[in-house]
């Protein structure tokens, strides 16, 4: 493809920092540069804790794991996420409830969690899909009355702010994934935020196989090995020190296409809600008409190269979940489902290709 649907971008100090894990010796999971990248994406988001993760997925298994999530225990997530969502709910043994999204962020729809709860219930997870925040406020005044714990699915939305506060603060836990499509990124890697400092030691203790930090090869509960790496961790401190570029340039390029785009009536764009901060992982679009397929719309662009996404399948579809209790009725994921799709997004794609692309989807639709 000319125009991939993502690329990473390190124009930074990676390669500085990479170099000195090499020079050093110190490659694997230990050394200076995993301090560092903790101290300082906690920094960045104003929370007391930050922990590093493999990827993005152990950082969501961490974080069930840590509220002791286990067989018989339910956890609400939307149907509309990446499937890693509720694989995490599966690795612990519980089962994941799904909820259906609301028509505007495309978010799980907090409407539609209460009716879920059951002596069961445990938590809730709030995926923020695609880089716009779900609503939080109700999500969390649920919990709150419900006795349950909110984990906050980040994996798509570094720096995005719900009124004012980034996300991945307002839950009890913030779960990131590092790969190399999201904002910023270590290849792969994942990151666990909290203010809980009794949580962050759980999950500091089950990342490294359980081991007592007090007294090596002791290993008081059963653990994972779901560390991260020095030099992963370089290349996430280069990456993490230039996040408002990264960010302000996704910005840029979803003003592009807004400008291009938003008179096309054959389109709905992503939400831009008054209080959200939506930082566009992927800038996604639903098609409006029935002249054509999503499908023939993409095979088409495909042709121009230009490689485009589908919206993820509701996790409820998917055979390893279709038969789970309570798993019909999501119109609305279903829907975004059936018509959305991902356009290149990053964060050196330029003003000319931008155009292109627009170019080619409206004569694609047309």
């Amino acid at each position: 493809m000319r125009l991939p649907i993502a690329q990473p971008k390190l124009n930074g100090n990676e390669m500085m920092y990479v170099m000195d894990c090499l020079e050093t010796n110190w490659i694997s999971s230990k050394g200076k540069y995993i301090e560092l990248f903790e101290k300082q994406f906690a920094q960045y988001m104003n929370v007391a804790h930050a922990v590093t993760t493999s990827n993005g997925t152990t950082a969501l298994h961490l974080s069930l794991l840590a509220f002791g999530v286990a067989p018989g225990d339910e956890v609400i997530v939307p149907t509309l996420t990446f499937v890693a969502t509720a694989n995490a709910v599966r690795y612990c043994g519980a089962t994941p409830v799904f909820a259906d999204a609301e028509g505007e962020t495309w978010n799980i729809d907090p409407q539609a969690i209460e009716a879920k709860i059951t002596p069961r219930t445990k938590g809730i997870i709030a995926v923020h899909l695609y880089g716009h925040p779900a609503d939080m406020d109700p999500i969390m005044d649920i919990a709150r009355r419900y006795g349950l714990f909110v984990v906050e699915d980040t994996a798509e939305a570094h720096g995005a702010e719900y009124k004012g506060r980034k996300v991945g603060t307002i839950g009890d836990v913030g779960a990131f994934s590092l790969y190399g499509n999201k904002i910023i990124t270590t290849g792969e890697g994942g990151m666990i935020t909290t203010n809980n400092a009794a949580l962050a030691a759980k999950i500091m203790l089950l990342k490294g196989q359980g081991m007592d930090p007090e007294r090596r090869y002791w290993h008081p509960v059963i653990g994972y090995n779901y560390r991260m790496t020095n030099i992963q961790a370089a290349i996430g401190l280069g990456q993490l020190e230039k996040i408002d570029w990264h960010i302000e340039n996704r910005l840029r390029v979803a003003r592009l296409y807004r400008e291009r785009l938003s008179s096309f009536r054959e389109l709905t764009l992503p939400a831009k809600k008054p209080w959200a901060k939506n930082v566009y992982w992927l800038f996604t679009v639903l098609l409006n008409t029935d002249k054509i397929s999503r499908d023939c719309v993409t095979a088409r662009l495909a042709t121009a190269g230009i490689e485009t996404r589908p919206v993820f399948y509701p996790v409820h579809m998917l055979p390893p979940y279709v038969r789970s209790e309570r798993s019909a009725g999501f119109p609305v994921a279903e829907r975004i489902s059936r018509s959305g799709f991902n356009l290149p997004t990053y964060a050196d794609l330029t003003e000319a290709e931008v155009a292109y692309i627009c170019e080619q989807l409206i004569k694609s639709v047309k």
